[in-house]
């Protein structure tokens, strides 16, 4: 930093440079979800398969209330039911996601700048 000859007495001469600068950090995050159709998907394939709904609530152990929510997409099924449901009907329900995500993080090195003092916006 250049300041004037009385303002460079408030200060000290630093030989490096030393930057506090915010560093940024990217992680990546892998998510499951089920996919937006599903109660669609679940439907036709039990309607394929030719069960009603209460005989595949038997064949799932749930309670045909469940099924019937799920399906007409009231209630859209957990990752575990959506796993079970995928093995039974042979249908793809779960998908993978990667997001991604930035955060900075601060360099912890040397003395305080002006720098650390102020809000970068953006």
């Amino acid at each position: 930093m250049q300041v004037c000859k009385n303002c460079a007495g408030f200060g000290q001469v630093l030989k490096t440079p030393i930057s506090r600068a915010p560093v940024k950090k990217q992680t990546i995050e892998i998510v499951e979800t089920v996919v937006e159709d599903s109660a669609k998907l679940i439907r036709e394939a039990r309607e394929k398969n030719g069960m009603t709904q209460k005989d595949f609530a038997l064949k799932l152990t749930e309670k045909e209330s469940l099924i019937q929510k799920i399906e007409n997409g009231s209630l859209k099924p957990s990752l575990e039911l959506a796993r079970k449901l995928e093995k039974i009907l042979k249908i793809k329900l779960v998908e993978i996601e990667k997001e991604e995500q930035e955060s900075y993080e601060k360099n912890k090195s040397g003395p305080l700048t002006i720098g650390d003092l102020i809000k970068i916006k953006k």
